[in-house]
């Protein structure tokens, strides 16, 4: 079984960034529900995953960093699953 590539925050920013077309550097730290709704989204489609996220948990991503946490955690709940990880 092959170790998943697990997203870092270079690519969480990035992914952000396309979001409404801007600049890496001018992606704020603290995330709107507009834009994690949008981060989920993207992700799924990157990761070929589904992200089954509780209001509580939703909610409690509020930053850049705690968006990285979620999403790798995903990945690597995905991997430990019956099929792994798809990844376009």
């Amino acid at each position: 079984m092959s170790t998943p590539v697990l997203p870092g925050r270079a690519e969480v920013v990035a992914m952000l960034a396309a979001f409404g077309r801007r600049a890496a550097e001018s992606v704020p730290e603290s995330l709107g529900s507009l834009e994690l709704t949008w981060l989920t989204a993207e992700f799924e489609q990157r990761y070929g995953i589904e992200l089954e996220l509780s209001d509580e948990r939703f909610a409690a991503v509020r930053t850049v960093d705690d968006a990285v946490v979620l999403l790798r955690e995903a990945v690597q709940a995905a991997a430990a699953s019956p099929g792994g990880v798809a990844r376009s």
